[in-house]
């Protein structure tokens, strides 16, 4: 039965039952008389599968829906010999479901990515310097794990031997890998890049950090209820109402045609047509914009959006990190060959550090000098012999680890970098500290200009970051956030949603990373960076920005809005015509068949107004150039 009504329901069917009602109406305008009426076929494709459909609803569902109505002036309209407006009346709704069915959230394939990025193998020490592969499920509390690197870490954990950088942006979202050594705790998941480390595992299974993560997307997904149409909602009150009126009229008037006709012009088909076609203009305007709206509820969530929080990594920044700074003691050095030291030291390490330094000295023509007994310390440094002098890349500890002198304007610099926010390599060679390097993602160029945009829409902006409180601060102040929260795990930004929403907040959160997935979907909107982002955040979100391009988001802003905005007139449009229609019908100006027509003029405006969303515009750009005229006027 589903698979006959699927059938009837589709595109193809609705078309085959508009030929049908069309030819009807031919028929009936030219006077040609037919054994049996076309519109038998519309009421045969269309009106049956509602009918059933309502029936189900009523029955199993207790569901008082509009489809109700649309059957009982189709089953009216047959019992007093009325098949064209029987027929029209289902095939108007029949497009209206196609419609709505066409603006409906696609699957999500990305809580099966995230399932995929569970580690499936560790390496349990069976003995003193042995190992052992097991399968990840066997692991128990407190056994004892060695992460080469390379390998992700299969559990929580704290580190009980050795240092290493780890990879952690898929539970964070930080850019940089974090140092760890003896003590730190480590995650599920995470990635080790470089040293070998031995960890103690203090939550497995379904207690650690991944899976709590792969749980909260889950629960998101499962708590975001569909969105009922508007006219369904409406039903309830206006299946009653049409059934009491039309009875009146009927006793009152002694026509039953009469009766039929107001049930006829009451079915609710251009209210139901309202919402999907300003949804579906809207939609291929932004496609038009390289932006891919998944769902309909997300825009009509997104014109009612009061609050828009962003993640920072690849988001307000290019995820991509640079020098930003260098100071160098002159008097012992001089830029170039301060460079030289440095890109040279780093061009034997792979940490994403390194590689930014190594860069730096490629954009500047700088020659690689040849370096001898090239030695890292996970987690800290790296050291060499360049031109018979030891030559020291990295961390203060590092630096002070080896016994090197700094001085008093290098004590300084590397505090103003580390309260910008900034990444930090210190030089040193033999045994005086020669110099600083300050690294940092670099902020979009339209970053700022987002920020100003939506708080002139009376949009609140908040950063939800995994990065640390400097880090985080730095970057709002540059670019006009006030609303800042720093080293959040994925629960802690799910957990910051939450309480914006309970807040009576309709918030939009915008991502690019794995770790986001969760407060993306808890977000009533959740916006994603198409390119750059994660495919497991792309998957997880409404609404995709294919270009990365985080200026469009004040458009997107302006086109819900405008949206929301049609729908209402829509709504208010088809709701005045079907007075009128009710108002005539009732006094006999109206029959079943001219009734129909009315009606269906009125879905006929309905699409035509919705249809103008799709060429209007929204270039955010330009306003803000004719704001900035305003301004200078």
């Amino acid at each position: 039965m589903e698979k006959i009504m699927d059938f009837l329901f589709g595109l193809k069917m609705t078309v085959v039952s508009g030929i049908f009602l069309a030819l009807s109406l031919i028929c009936m305008m030219v006077g040609i008389e037919v054994p049996v009426d076309f519109a038998w076929g519309a009421v045969l494709i269309s009106g049956i599968p509602m009918l059933i459909l309502a029936l189900q609803r009523l029955i199993f569902e207790k569901w008082v829906s509009s489809a109700l109505l649309i059957a009982m002036a189709m089953v009216a309209s047959i019992m007093i010999g009325e098949y064209f407006a029987a027929g029209e009346v289902a095939f108007i709704m029949a497009i209206g479901a196609i419609l709505e069915e066409k603006t409906l959230e696609k699957a999500h394939k990305g809580l099966k990515n995230l399932i995929n990025l569970t580690p499936v193998k560790g390496r349990i020490i069976t003995g003193e310097d042995k190992e052992e592969l097991i399968d990840a499920r066997e692991i128990k509390l407190k056994d004892h794990l060695r992460v080469l690197p390379g390998e992700k870490i299969p559990v929580d954990g704290v580190i009980i031997n050795g240092s290493s950088s780890i990879d952690q942006s898929i539970m964070t979202g930080e850019s940089l890998p974090v140092d760890k050594s003896l003590g730190d705790h480590v995650y599920c998941g995470t990635l080790n890049c470089y040293g070998t480390i031995d960890i103690k595992a203090t939550a497995v299974g379904e207690d650690s950090s991944l899976k709590k993560m792969i749980k909260l997307v889950e629960e998101a997904e499962n708590n975001k209820a569909p969105m009922q149409r508007i006219a369904d909602k409406l039903a309830v009150w206006l299946v009653p109402i049409a059934l009491f009126i039309a009875i009146l009229v009927w006793i009152f008037t002694g026509d039953v045609v009469r009766g039929v006709t107001v049930l006829v012009v009451f079915c609710p088909c251009a209210l139901a047509l309202a919402t999907p076609t300003s949804i579906m203009a809207a939609i291929g305007q932004a496609t038009k914009k390289g932006i891919i709206i998944k769902s309909g509820a997300a825009l009509e969530s997104m014109g009612k959006v009061d609050t828009i929080t962003f993640d920072k990594t690849g988001t307000l920044t290019y995820g991509k990190l640079t020098v930003s700074e260098m100071y160098f003691n002159k008097d012992i050095i001089n830029r170039k060959k301060f460079l030289a030291l440095a890109s040279s030291i780093e061009s034997f390490s792979e940490h994403p550090l390194a590689k930014a330094v190594v860069e730096k000295a490629k954009k500047e023509n700088i020659k690689v000098l040849k370096c001898e007994d090239f030695t890292m310390t996970a987690g800290k440094g790296v050291k060499g012999i360049i031109d018979s002098k030891t030559i020291y890349c990295g961390k203060l500890d590092y630096i002070k680890e080896n016994n090197i002198e700094i001085d008093k304007q290098i004590k300084n610099k590397i505090n103003e970098i580390q309260n910008n926010g900034m990444a930090l390599i210190i030089v040193a060679i033999n045994d005086l500290c020669v110099g600083v390097i300050g690294l940092s993602d670099v902020m979009r160029n339209e970053a700022g200009e987002v920020v100003n945009e939506l708080k002139m829409m009376n949009t609140e902006v908040v950063l939800l970051t995994g990065d640390n409180e400097k880090t985080a601060n730095f970057f709002a102040d540059e670019i006009g956030i006030s609303n800042v929260y720093s080293n959040l795990l994925p629960k802690d930004k799910v957990d910051h949603v939450k309480e914006l929403k309970n807040r009576n907040k309709t918030v939009a959160m915008v991502g690019d990373g794995v770790n986001d997935a969760p407060a993306l979907r808890t977000a009533d909107v959740s916006i994603a960076m198409g390119t750059m982002g994660s495919d497991i955040a792309i998957e997880a979100a409404d609404i995709a920005l294919l270009g990365d391009d985080i200026g469009k988001i004040p458009y997107v802003k302006r086109l819900a809005n405008a949206t929301v905005k049609t729908i209402k007139f829509n709504i208010t449009l088809s709701m005045l015509i079907n007075i009128i229609a009710i108002i005539l019908s009732v006094k006999g100006l109206l029959n079943p068949i001219t009734g129909a027509l009315v009606h269906n003029a009125g879905s006929v405006l309905v699409v035509l107004n919705a249809a103008l969303l799709y060429d209007r515009k929204y270039d955010h750009r330009q306003d803000n150039k004719n704001i900035e005229v305003a301004k200078a006027i």
